[in-house]
């Protein structure tokens, strides 16, 4: 259903509006007036006779004319018999800035539940509740229904935040720097509508450029993945999500669980669906007024033009740590310059016109660094001598801007209590040359345009289809394990499932007793390991429950007897019997369930460390050889897969397919809550899990 009647209502009517200053219901009424909104506009109140010079209607039913949009500010308690009103109008959409609801408990979450019961009999979409409303600046609509102060000009940025206050402030520092807004929704409870919609409308919307959302998670983390999966590919999507920090996992029984503890499940649908992330909400502003005025990059490659040393020294450790690049130029570039400006000027890279450049050597080393093919990108900073004429510098900046031949951003260090450079700030950012106050800020809007070129231009992954698994019998496995009403398979089952699906694993037995583990091993060959096999220890090392290094029999015999005299409290035990590697490097590979998402992916390196070091990383399944690759170059121990001091490279080839099949498993086998092989050892040639784990989902 199109979002059209909220976005761009042709009438609305303001239920709760109210002739008292500053409150919510005049504020609304207000705001539609002096915005200029280009439609009807209803205050409904049962006893007013005019409101702000608007007459008043006592009910929507008494409006004489359709209305689109109905922006309710009374009483919770009131909301569901308006939304029945509504319905009865012929509405279309509502906004419900009214709190109360959901968020203060059982009684909230009923009125919640009623409204909304009407709203869908009568095919009304909700804004909200709890939530300030939208802003829509095209010049034939200038819809402000919205109870907040801050009027932006027309612009290209569409802005949304389940937050009302982040919202506003987030929308205040857009309107501060210059940036122009097209849409804003504040969506409060969400309880209708979604995220997820949003962001598809506004993909649909030719006006908007560019897209800022913040977030505090998702009802439906599916939905939104899909949607921004459609619209991250063609519009740049800027995102942030308050709530980072670590929740307990300590409960968790693999070492996925507890690794996945940190709520990374947001983070991975931004990486993996190419929305750029932000932890900083004043960066992501100043990242947007980048995106909003400037071409993309063609590469990573930045000219630097300064009339000072110091701000290019600061601007080019960002750049560089950000992974740009500041190269020198061209023998061309370096001649013309020299040619064109005053002899006291630093012809490379950073180009240091020095301070009392005037307009003409801007101009100048403008038309250099666009010129100069191994320039993808300028950065300008700009201070003011007072023997300078900035505005007429500023005025050679946006022509150099307007050309659209490569992004230019603009580091302007003055002092704006000066009018003339208050002036001079204005030429540039009505010229849309993004300009910002520190070296530092300019440098990371130019790197957030970079990470954007990075995003649109990264190869696209393909989830790989085996046919060399047998799914039948890897899914008979877990359903025995389901009708016995047991979560947790048992190393046998495990080791099963893993052959099912061709997941390499150390040879094996399961033995009752130690005489049976005894003449395991001996089919086996030695060296074996010993592990006890029993549910009630999740981390057998932990307990004393495994012994490596067993050279014969008696040895094997021995270290079983002695696990079930000391481990008798656990239960009965088996033994899993296991020929013993030598060498390789211990990975784990594992996943997680994450709730409306399937499964996180982890990669890292494993052992009995794998909880200290936590050198892992994770990605939402499927993933294809792309985002398997990319695991492996992610870990901040990626160069012990390429061989270090003498030890071989690892198989990554290997190590890549491995991860692909454990994907794909997981794909059809939708109730593994938890799978842990760990460790992997990767060789030279080949891999091999020498354990593994693998719990399921609850029965619901």
């Amino acid at each position: 259903m199109t979002l059209d009647a909220l976005f761009r209502p042709r009438s609305v009517a303001v239920m709760g509006a109210s002739a008292r200053e500053h409150s919510i219901g005049h504020s609304v009424v207000q705001n539609l007036q002096t915005f200029g909104f280009r439609g009807p506009i209803y205050p409904v109140h049962p006893s007013a006779a005019e409101i702000l010079g608007l007459p008043v209607y006592p009910s929507l039913g008494a409006i004489p004319g359709p209305v689109d949009l109905v922006h309710i500010a009374i009483p919770a308690a009131q909301v569901p018999q308006a939304m029945a009103e509504c319905g009865a109008k012929g509405v279309h959409a509502v906004i419900i800035n009214s709190a109360g609801f959901k968020e203060t408990g059982a009684e909230g979450e009923r009125l919640q539940q009623a409204f909304l019961a009407e709203a869908r009999r009568h095919g009304i979409r909700v804004l909200g509740p709890n939530c300030q409303g939208i802003i829509n600046t095209d010049p034939q609509l200038r819809a402000y229904c919205n109870f907040t102060n801050t009027h932006p000009r027309p612009g290209t940025v569409s802005l949304a935040a389940l937050s009302g206050g982040v919202g506003g402030f987030i929308l205040q520092g857009l309107a501060d720097i210059g940036v122009g807004l097209r849409m804003y929704a504040s969506n409060g409870n969400a309880c209708d509508v979604s995220l997820a919609e949003i962001l598809r409308y506004w993909g649909d919307d030719p006006g908007t450029e560019v897209i800022v959302l913040y977030t505090e998670g998702f009802a439906d983390p599916q939905a939104f993945l899909e949607a921004a999966a459609e619209v991250a590919p063609r519009k740049p999507v800027l995102a942030m999500k308050a709530g980072r920090t670590e929740r307990g996992a300590k409960a968790a029984a693999s070492h996925t669980g507890a690794l996945a503890g940190v709520d990374i499940a947001t983070e991975l649908i931004f990486e993996q669906t190419g929305m750029l992330t932000f932890i900083d909400e004043g960066e992501m502003i100043r990242a947007a007024m980048a995106m909003a005025t400037q071409p993309v990059p063609r590469g990573p490659r930045v000219g630097i033009l300064t009339n000072t040393g110091g701000p290019a020294v600061i601007a080019t450790d960002v750049l560089v740590g950000a992974g740009l690049e500041v190269p020198a130029l061209s023998a061309r570039s370096v001649e013309r310059l020299r040619a064109a400006l005053l002899p006291q000027a630093a012809v490379d890279n950073p180009v240091d016109v020095i301070s009392t450049a005037g307009p003409e050597h801007f101009r100048a080393a403008l038309a250099v660094l666009l010129d100069d093919a191994d320039i993808d990108a300028i950065y300008l900073c700009l201070v003011t001598p007072s023997f300078t004429d900035t505005q007429a510098i500023a005025r050679e900046v946006v022509a150099a801007s307007r050309q659209r031949r490569k992004p230019i951003v603009c580091n302007f260090m003055t002092d704006l209590a000066q009018e003339r450079f208050r002036l001079t700030q204005g030429i540039l950012r009505d010229g849309g040359v993004p300009c910002y106050a520190h070296p530092g800020e300019a440098a990371r809007a130019l790197a957030a345009l970079d990470r954007w070129r990075r995003l649109r231009e990264r190869p696209r992954d393909q989830p790989r289809h085996f046919d060399d698994v047998d799914r039948s019998a890897a899914r008979a496995i877990v359903a025995a394990a389901q009708r016995d009403g047991r979560r947790q398979l048992a190393a046998d089952e495990v080791a099963r499932l893993f052959e099912c699906w061709r997941i390499p694993l150390a040879a094996w037995r399961i033995a009752a007793d130690a005489e049976a583990a005894a003449a395991a091993a001996q089919q086996i060959g030695f060296p074996v390991v010993l592990k006890i096999d029993i549910a009630a220890a999740s981390h057998k090392s932990d307990v004393g429950g495994v012994q490596l290094n067993l050279a014969d029999a008696d040895a094997v015999r021995a270290a079983a007897l002695d696990m079930q005299h000391r481990l008798a409290h656990l239960g009965e035990l088996r033994f899993l019997v296991q020929q013993q590697l030598r060498g390789g490097q211990e990975l784990i590979v594992g996943a997680t369930r994450a709730p409306g998402l399937g499964h996180l992916l982890m990669f890292g390196l494993g052992g009995i460390h794998v909880e200290v070091l936590k050198d892992v990383v994770f990605r939402l399944a499927p993933v294809g050889p792309v985002q398997a690759r990319a695991m492996l170059g992610s870990i901040r121990a990626a160069a012990l897969l390429g061989g270090v001091r003498g030890r071989p490279a690892v198989d990554q080839a290997a190590l890549v397919e491995l991860i692909e099949r454990v994907s794909a498993l997981l794909a059809d086998l939708p109730m593994i809550d938890e799978l842990d092989l760990n460790p992997v050892l990767a060789f030279a040639e080949g891999v091999c899990a020498v354990d593994g784990r693998i719990s399921l989902c609850a029965p619901t």
